[in-house]
């Protein structure tokens, strides 16, 4: 996508939103304050999938987006590794998906896995408080 593309979705958008925006009356803040906010997150999504589009081959576009059907914020972790990469000039070339396999497994190297610890209390089946009660 060339930059007149991208400007003609941003004038799209910004009717679409113009349109919707009769009905946001009665709520905390101004509809023009709500309206604004809603039209500056759309460019700031807009002009990151912009950049990912730059930077990822379609392959690794498409397994990104499948993950983030599975996993949104591990998704959202590598986008922004991705962007963070582009932008120090680490990145001399379009994303294969091989590499970005490379990418998962060091973001997911990073996270620590959630655990679960489970602590069980005694139960009511421990016979040495029965007999404690008892003067056993």
């Amino acid at each position: 996508m060339d930059e007149g593309e991208l400007e003609q979705i941003r004038k799209a958008r910004l009717e679409q939103l113009k349109a919707q925006g009769g009905g946001a009356g009665g709520k905390g803040g101004s509809p023009s304050q709500e309206q604004q906010a809603q039209q500056r997150q759309q460019q700031e999504a807009e002009a990151r999938q912009s950049m990912l589009n730059q930077i990822l081959h379609p392959e690794a576009a498409d397994r990104l987006g499948r993950i983030r059907l599975v996993k949104e914020e591990r998704a959202a972790d590598v986008e922004n590794r991705l962007i963070m990469m582009a932008r120090s000039g680490q990145l001399r070339q379009k994303v294969t998906e091989e590499q970005l396999k490379e990418i998962l497994g060091a973001v997911a190297d990073n996270k620590e896995e959630e655990k679960i610890v489970v602590s069980r209390r005694k139960g009511w089946g421990d016979d040495d408080d029965d007999d404690d009660l008892l003067g056993l």
